[in-house]
């Protein structure tokens, strides 16, 4: 077994922190082999010049597919980081890989996405004895990854989803996907995955319900905004739930006090975003009128961390290591409470990559501050008889 602290065998990892582009990028690919490669996830900060950094990419990892998406902060080698880009290089002896840009997502039409998602599924040829899955990474701001997951959990019924949606720092403003050379926005990228390794799949949040239901007396779905809960102003009834004025709501009250769903028996958050000036609540995820809610209560939030990414094989192994999509909002509680060095020895040690996100998605859902990752290890041995 390898040690906590090397590097994995089945992904290579560049990276840089360089500011200027062109810098950053002969950096990060100086890291990765083309030749050894089969695709790359590219997971980029703020700051730098997109059609630039897309060019870069084309240009030095000599025509190997890129795929990625402008972040609100990577995980890398060194746990969370914000300023660096982050090229994740899968092997082309283990995996195998199709891609397929789903554009517009706002307006969203079912039947279209639905109909390329299946038809991309179909002449995606299967390996026999590899195992399947899908990825799919989503604009940030479309407000429509909700509709996106769950026509695709539908329509691939067969393959399990996981994912995040692009992020901009906390701007929430544009976000972008890479596919093809271009970052486009208003799209999202579904990758399907053939691979030799097992993988298993994650998901955690570190909040339980704290038992004071509410109800969502007036919104607007489309805009996810909430005016009224419990009859009264949104902003204000919310501040009155948590013990705190209006005045005192921030983005931290928010992180350490969310709302929960309830979906087949199991809790999922609808993240708060920001009050506006009319006292509506701005969400980061599906709202309706008439939706039951339960505030949620934070439990110890690296406990938590630390038993969700203790997964191992059937041979007690742990994983090669773990593509991780994890909710902006998670990092903005830990750097809050001083947290964010030793959470990064625990991304370290799981040897976990991957980007922070405006939301996550798994078993059809669309989430927020939670965990989602797919942890892959070695390939099961086969012998012939």
């Amino acid at each position: 077994m390898r040690d906590d602290f090397s590097a994995p065998t089945y992904v290579n990892v560049g990276q840089s922190s360089q500011a200027d582009t062109k810098t950053a990028v002969q950096e990060a690919t100086a890291q990765i082999v083309p030749a050894e490669t089969c695709f790359v996830l590219a997971f980029t900060p703020q700051g730098h010049d997109l059609g630039v950094l897309a060019q870069e990419l084309e240009l030095r990892l000599a025509g190997v597919p890129v795929f990625g998406c402008t972040t609100a902060g990577q995980i890398t080698s060194k746990g969370y980081e914000s300023e660096s880009l982050l090229l994740l290089a899968f092997n082309k002896a283990n995996f195998r890989c199709a891609s397929l840009l789903l554009s517009p997502l706002n307006p969203l039409c079912i039947t279209t996405i639905a109909a390329a998602a299946k038809r991309h599924a179909q002449q995606f040829q299967h390996t026999a004895g590899w195992n399947r899955l899908g990825l799919i990474i989503s604009d940030g701001v479309s407000k429509q990854e909700d509709l996106l997951i769950s026509t695709l959990e539908t329509v691939l019924d067969d393959l399990p989803i996981f994912g995040g949606s692009a992020g901009d720092g906390l701007a929430f403003k544009k976000t972008f996907v890479l596919h093809q050379g271009k970052f486009h926005e208003n799209a999202a990228l579904l990758l399907l995955l053939e691979t030799n390794l097992q993988f298993q799949g994650l998901g955690f949040d570190h909040f339980l319900p704290a038992g004071t239901q509410l109800i969502i007396t007036d919104a607007d779905p489309e805009e996810r905004l909430v005016f009224e809960i419990n009859g009264e102003l949104a902003a204000v009834e919310y501040a009155r739930l948590v013990g705190c004025t209006v005045e005192e709501l921030s983005p931290l009250t928010f992180a350490e006090n969310p709302l929960l769903v309830q979906h087949n028996k199991n809790y999922f958050v609808r993240a708060i975003n920001n009050a506006t000036d009319n006292h509506a609540l701005s969400f980061l995820a599906a709202i309706d009128n008439g939706l039951i809610m339960t505030l949620g209560k934070g439990q110890e939030i690296l406990e938590t961390m630390d038993a969700g990414l203790n997964v191992v094989d059937a041979h007690g192994r742990p994983p090669d290591f773990i593509l991780g999509f994890d909710c902006v909002l998670r990092k903005l509680e830990i750097e809050q409470k001083q947290l964010l060095g030793q959470a990064s020895e625990l991304f370290r040690n799981r040897r976990v990559f991957g980007f922070n996100t405006y939301g996550e998605q798994h078993c059809g859902v669309h989430m927020n501050q939670t965990f989602v990752g797919v942890a892959f290890f070695e390939p099961e041995e086969r012998h012939l008889f």
